[in-house]
């Protein structure tokens, strides 16, 4: 081979070396990723009554990467500490808050209650994003001892603070209570998220809770996509039967007879990953040390999603 031919050829080599690990990349790049991350609920070791700091250290010792936060546990430490304290906290224990439980009453039909409501979920949200968390629980509270609320007043309400949420960067999700008289079916809440109108609806579904009103999972695909980005993990026992079964009774994923693996299977979505949270209230829990509890669930929840 003369030097012209020599140089062609090593172009050529070379030029298929940078293709083929051009296109390993983008095949690395195109896999898709885990379909399910832990997070703990500290409602889950609430029981031991540790405080914001202990409650993140122990969910970070128990192997958990992921947290779902409390607005009065957060907000009691920001007493004394601020924001920026808390995001080195997270930090250091290499934690994520995906999720806050709150209890504005944003739904309710008086409206003096309700621009309170409002108002409290847009500090509470304010707080959040300072923090780097992007979404918190819009629960029906203050709405749950008498059925009979309008629906569409709602989806007007829900939009109301999905609004706020254009502007705080923090999104509510609308949570789905079995127990409450109303949002407490999977048709309920899909029609005030659809009615509300704004893209950025999303719901906050739960083994528990869909039981406990009464919904199936098989319905779970009619979501969509988009509509689930966390999902409360649990389980629940035979006795009490589902009319007198309350949030205390609620077990590990898999200590149950409750639909878990099927419902996992329902709302995996390719290409997207959604955030399974343990959260529990069972008080037998509560009596045992908090960092066993934790450990325990996390391994709980990988045993019943493996293989998914």
């Amino acid at each position: 081979m003369n030097r012209r031919q020599t140089l062609a050829a090593i172009a050529a080599t070379t030029g298929g070396a940078v293709l083929s690990s051009s296109s390993a990349s983008a095949h690395a790049l195109a896999k898709d990723p885990p379909p399910f991350a832990y997070a703990l609920n500290v409602s889950t070791i609430r029981g031991q009554n540790l405080g914001f700091q202990k409650e993140l250290e122990v969910a970070s010792k128990a192997g958990f990467r992921h947290v779902e936060i409390w607005m009065n546990s957060f907000q009691d430490y920001l007493k004394q500490h601020s924001t920026a304290d808390v995001r080195k906290l997270l930090g250091d224990l290499g934690l994520k808050v995906e999720n806050a439980i709150g209890f504005a009453q944003w739904i309710v039909d008086d409206e003096t209650t309700r621009t309170k409501g409002v108002d409290q979920l847009k500090k509470e949200m304010e707080l959040l994003a300072e923090i780097g968390c992007k979404r918190t629980a819009a629960p029906p509270m203050g709405a749950t001892q008498q059925p009979g609320l309008d629906l569409r007043k709602a989806a007007e309400r829900y939009r109301t603070i999905l609004e706020l949420g254009d502007k705080t960067g923090v999104v509510p999700q609308l949570e789905l209570w079995g127990g409450s008289k109303n949002l407490n079916k999977l048709s309920e809440v899909m029609f005030v998220a659809i009615e509300s109108g704004h893209p950025s609806a999303r719901v906050l579904l739960d083994i528990y809770h869909l039981y406990k009103g009464g919904s199936s999972p098989a319905s779970l695909p009619l979501v969509g996509k988009p509509g689930i980005e966390v999902f409360h993990l649990n389980d629940y026992p035979t006795n009490p039967p589902r009319e007198t079964i309350v949030d205390a009774d609620r077990v590990y994923p898999g200590d149950g007879i409750g639909p878990v693996r099927e419902t996992l299977k329902q709302i995996k979505t390719p290409g997207k990953t959604i955030v399974l949270s343990l959260e529990l209230f069972n008080k037998s829990y509560y009596a045992q040390d908090a960092l066993v509890v934790a450990k325990t669930g996390l391994e709980k929840m990988k045993k019943v999603a493996e293989g998914v």
